[in-house]
């Protein structure tokens, strides 16, 4: 399995899944226009991406189905709220593939588990993506995890990121920083903060601290905020799990970063 983070935050999501037999985009929160971009720069294109993964239906995680219609061969996987959801602002009707939230499925060589997540959407998911045989020399069994956009992590998030070797995980927001911005309403504040909004740096510390599977190779930290977040309060506030992880490199993905193609 590859795999890299093409952008994240609230100005787009996207990464991109490499196996054997297929490529895959999870999330299209940005333009085709853009997409290709992002993907030509890790030496990619869209007509040789199979299919895309949607975890809800916000614009930062799905503004580019409308301009995907011009490559017909794309799948595009979803719940069916989800995608009822993002039907609506679409002017064609996309390939759907539909799927219930907390089931498993197969797309060519992936095995595909749905997890519901705490968010302010429809019906919203996070993933977990395995490839590979157990105990294969050749093509070991790898998963990775990919979790954006919820308010806190109940138990079946634990279990989601436990077996994984690449776990992707939002850290939002820095609380002090939050409640020291001055361009957001207070009822913004309050739905970031809440059960159903973003996950803060020190919840999603406590997450990993929690969890710390000896699995892990590499942890992803995205979706921060721009202005309610920054690396210095990141790497502060995971300083601790840093280093009981020695064995597990973290990136933080900060706002308009791609990060390289990373080979499992």
């Amino acid at each position: 399995m590859r795999f890299c983070i093409l952008g994240s935050g609230s100005a787009g999501n996207s990464a991109l899944l490499i196996t054997e037999n297929t490529r895959v985009l999870v999330d299209a929160g940005f333009s085709a226009r853009k997409l290709s971009t992002l993907l030509a720069a890790v030496g990619e294109t869209l007509e040789r991406i199979d299919a895309v993964f949607l975890t809800h239906e916000h614009g930062d995680h799905c503004a580019g189905v409308e301009g995907l219609k011009k490559f017909p061969h794309l799948q595009f996987f979803a719940n069916a709220a989800t995608a009822r959801a993002i039907q609506r602002g679409l002017s064609h009707q996309p390939n759907w593939q539909l799927f219930e939230t907390g089931g498993r499925f197969r797309f060519r060589d992936l095995e595909v588990q749905s997890y519901a997540v705490p968010h302010d959407a429809q019906e919203p998911v996070g993933f977990r993506f395995s490839s590979g045989i157990d105990g294969d020399l050749f093509s070991p069994r790898r998963s990775i995890a990919v979790l954006t956009d919820l308010g806190y992590a109940p138990q079946n998030v634990h279990e989601c990121i436990r077996d994984c070797e690449v776990v992707m995980v939002e850290s939002n927001h820095c609380p002090e920083l939050l409640k020291a911005d001055t361009r957001r309403p207070w009822s913004t504040k309050q739905r970031i903060a809440g059960r159903h909004g973003h996950l803060s740096n020190a919840a999603a510390r406590e997450l990993l601290a929690t969890v710390a599977s000896p699995r892990w190779r590499r942890i992803y930290l995205t979706h921060l905020s721009r202005d309610c977040n920054s690396r210095p309060a990141v790497e502060a506030a995971f300083a601790d799990v840093r280093r009981a992880l020695n064995a597990c490199e973290f990136s933080i993905v900060e706002q308009g970063q791609s990060t390289p193609i990373y080979d499992l």
